[in-house]
């Protein structure tokens, strides 16, 4: 097990009053404003009716009774786990205790040989997969990027299948219809030993972008959690506005419509299936003003995902949320800086699942591999503060310091020795602490040189298979499996 778990809600932006005052007017929102939707959602809406919303169909609009947003929003489970395959790194879900790890569409890969950028393919997040599974601080696998070379409808299982032969961390996925994500399912159970293992255990969970902001649901997205509740499986409801575009350009109001749009969406699901396994996905961010694109880098960002922690914990609904979108294009300083803040905000307020957190370049357009390896050492060290500094008589070393006494020395002192390998952080290699002559000794080689090669020796490494041979043969008969 790594760093993953430990308890955060150390940083909160906003006052107790100042929740209550965002999720009130948010309900006000959802009575008196409602959510438009799309066309082919008439069997969703007939569930809907009959559980007391209201529905003006030439409006297009669901309107959300107060109470009764209430009453579902309480079924949803507040703690739950997402299963690992081996147990190693099973995510307990819920209060203040934190996850972070992979997550993207991204549609670029900056090449590690080259260092230039080129298009995705499913090998490419087969080998993200490969090198999650040797970070002790990225908690999960979340699928990074687009396989280029494969149809769209296969997109699903391949990157599940290609995903597990890597890696037996939990597996979070975009799925894009229903029915890709019933075959996924079919797969899946027969890794894990059965369609009821899988609903005991998940595995594997979906996250679904369920709003289109402002306010209005997405048709597939939709379809797309309810057959994720049917099953029996954990989805995230996603609403991912930016502020000035497609949310208020203050940060407040952007977080009001976010909150109105997930609690709108937690209430659909468990108007259709009570008590099933919900995040609450607040991702909101900022919209360039100037282009109209994606900011994910801004400390604001971090500071709003903060304030999606208290939100979600004020329905006790365990959360998902980004950090570490750099703006940058390049594993370069403007990366270092964004991504520590808006991570180490992210873990400090306790979000639950923090997707994004690692690999990211471009604001999700983009990944490297070596920035997973560098990105790892940044979560490690935004989970070693919510250690805290231990102050019991061992920590406090009173009877050490007295026993050095006055002028000796700590070097050979057998505390010293107890605690010198686990009272401070550890980083995984990337980051150097030597003398300026040794790093100039072997090469001067800066954080992305040795991360470079890190990722290098970790794919050139023989790949042990995650998944049983025989099952393996069994799903490459019966799939169209793409990876080689």
């Amino acid at each position: 097990m790594g760093s993953g778990g430990l308890s955060g809600e150390i940083y909160r932006p906003l006052s107790e009053v100042q929740v209550s005052i965002i999720h009130e007017r948010a309900l006000d929102l959802l009575e008196d404003c409602g959510m438009t939707y799309a066309e082919g959602l008439n069997d969703v809406l007939n569930v809907l009716i009959k559980a007391g919303f209201i529905i003006n169909e030439h409006k297009q609009r669901i309107y959300f009774p107060r109470q009764l947003v209430k009453e579902l929003l309480a079924q949803a489970p507040g703690e739950y786990t997402l299963y690992s395959r081996d147990g190693k790194n099973d995510l307990r879900l819920g209060k203040h205790r934190v996850y972070a790890g992979t997550g993207g569409t991204a549609i670029r890969i900056l090449d590690l040989d080259t260092g230039e950028a080129r298009q995705t393919i499913l090998k490419d997040s087969h080998n993200v997969a490969r090198i999650v599974e040797q970070m002790e601080n990225i908690h999960f696998f979340q699928s990074p990027c687009v396989p280029h070379d494969l149809p769209v409808e296969h997109y699903d299982f391949n990157i599940v299948f290609s995903a597990m032969m890597a890696t037996k961390k939990h597996i979070m996925f975009g799925c894009n219809s229903d029915s890709s994500l019933r075959e996924t399912f079919r797969m899946v159970s027969r890794i894990v030993g059965g369609e009821d293992i899988l609903r005991e255990k998940p595995v594997f969970s979906v996250s679904a972008c369920i709003v289109i902001s402002p306010m209005k649901f997405c048709t597939q997205s939709t379809r797309n959690v309810l057959t994720a509740g049917e099953l029996g499986i954990p989805a995230t409801v996603t609403s991912a506005p930016m502020s000035g575009s497609t949310s208020p350009m203050t940060m407040a109001g952007t977080l009001l419509q976010t909150h109105a749009e997930v609690l709108a969406a937690i209430a659909l699901l468990q108007a259709h299936y009570p008590g099933a396994k919900v995040l609450y996905g607040g991702l909101p961010a900022m919209a360039d003003m100037r282009s109209m694109g994606y900011q994910g880098g801004g400390v604001e960002c971090g500071m709003m995902t903060a304030a999606i922690h208290q939100l979600s914990r004020h329905i006790d609904v365990p959360n998902y949320c980004s950090s570490g979108l750099s703006d940058s294009k390049t594993p370069d300083a403007q990366a270092g800086w964004e991504k520590a803040y808006t991570t180490c905000l992210a873990i400090i307020s306790g979000n639950n699942f923090i997707h994004h957190a690692a690999g990211m370049l471009e604001s999700m357009l983009c990944i490297a591999f070596e920035q997973y390896i560098m990105d790892d050492e940044i979560i490690g060290q935004g989970c070693k503060i919510l250690e805290g500094i231990n102050t019991d008589e061992d920590h406090l070393a009173y009877d050490t310091i007295r026993a050095v006494g006055p002028g000796g020395n700590y070097l050979t002192s057998d505390h010293t020795l107890a605690h010198i390998r686990k009272e401070y952080f550890k980083g995984n290699g990337v980051s150097d602490q030597g003398s300026r002559d040794d790093w100039i000794e072997t090469g001067s080689l800066t954080a992305r040189d040795r991360a470079v090669s890190m990722a290098k020796r970790i794919l050139e490494q023989p790949l042990t298979a995650a998944i049983d041979p025989n099952i393996e043969k069994q799903i490459r008969r019966d799939f169209k499996i793409y990876l080689g």
